[in-house]
């Protein structure tokens, strides 16, 4: 389980240097249904909190590592990805 979420962290940072409109120590991710995907973009030491790390484990068990918007796609709701990172933000 640690090797994969490292693969997790290593595709995101390479993901990272391709973004220019995401600033220095952020990254861009897709949140919600298919059809009605939003674009967050979230400061990058979300990656060490463990219920953010549950959230990456469900994109790669859905995914694997081709997200199908280009960048990483979180699969849960908006409303619960935005209370997680409210909570996250205010740690």
């Amino acid at each position: 389980m640690g090797i994969r979420l490292l693969s997790v962290i290593t595709n995101v940072r390479q993901m990272l240097k391709l973004q220019r409109d995401v600033p220095r120590g952020h990254l861009a991710v897709y949140v919600g249904d298919i059809d009605t995907r939003k674009r967050f973009v979230v400061p990058i030491s979300y990656l060490n909190h463990p219920s953010f790390q549950d959230l990456l484990r469900q994109a790669e068990e859905e995914f694997g590592f081709d997200h199908p918007m280009g960048g990483l796609t979180i699969p849960c709701k908006e409303d619960t990805f935005v209370d997680l990172t409210s909570q996250l933000g205010a740690s």
